[in-house]
């Protein structure tokens, strides 16, 4: 899964991914935005739950805790943050394929370590109350909130009927113009540290090797169409102060 993620960064950094503002008819076929984001990310919260309701460790406080953390997030990009977008933008079949399968082989990875492999001692109730659970949760908490608000900033850019690019302000974006990706990458960085797992390092990983070339692109297509009202911003790509 790291290997891959190498080679998905150094891709990314030559081809864009063809959904959103980055759309190209190149990728292919399309279908609506909401269906597509729906299909694309309901199978990991379904796969989890299974995965969880099949297992062992169902009565496990802190295993019920980290389930619900991870669940909540795909709820709201399964079942809320489709319904929420605006437009009718289209995702390209492809894109959803590969953002299926990522998503299928990341829930085995998590659900896997969690319900089976994990030792027995670790994530007992007194896991709750050790510095990793506290502060990875802190940092999932904050850059989830960073992700949903960035995200309801860049949906009311435009009023019903508007067509029109605009450059997102406000809260992190007042630092990078990618702050919807920056608010996922510490997301999943706090999943990481919560689980204490390399399982949670892998997802932390491959969320930077798919967002920050991504955001890259981004910053490239805001300078290209807005040229110096976006470049005069001082704003960096996605991590606030460094890139």
């Amino acid at each position: 899964m790291v290997l891959l993620a190498i080679i998905v960064f150094i891709a990314l950094n030559y081809f864009n991914a063809g959904y959103g503002y980055l759309r190209s008819k190149s990728w292919g076929y399309s279908i609506n935005n909401k269906l597509g984001w729906m299909i694309m990310e309901a199978p990991v919260f379904i796969l989890m739950l299974v995965l969880y309701a099949s297992s062992e460790r169902v009565g496990n406080p802190a295993i019920i805790v980290i389930t619900a953390l991870f669940l909540i997030h795909y709820f709201q990009r399964s079942f809320i943050f489709p319904f929420l977008i605006r437009g009718k933008s289209k995702m390209p079949i492809a894109i959803i394929s590969m953002g299926m399968i990522f998503n299928t082989m990341n829930a085995y990875m998590q659900g896997y370590w969690l319900y089976k492999y994990a030792p027995a001692t670790m994530y007992t109730t007194d896991w709750l109350y050790s510095w990793q659970f506290i502060i990875g949760t802190i940092i999932f908490i904050v850059g989830m909130t960073i992700n949903i608000h960035s995200d309801n900033i860049i949906r009311n850019l435009r009023k019903k009927g508007d067509n029109k690019h605009y450059i997102p302000k406000g809260g992190v974006f007042k630092y990078v113009s990618s702050a919807n990706y920056f608010g996922e990458i510490v997301q999943w960085w706090g999943f990481a540290i919560l689980t204490w797992s390399i399982s949670g390092v892998v997802f932390a990983i491959w969320t930077g090797a798919n967002l920050i070339p991504r955001a890259k692109s981004l910053y490239e297509k805001y300078c290209d169409e807005f040229g110096e009202e976006f470049t005069k911003l001082n704003r960096k790509r996605v991590i606030p102060f460094i890139y």
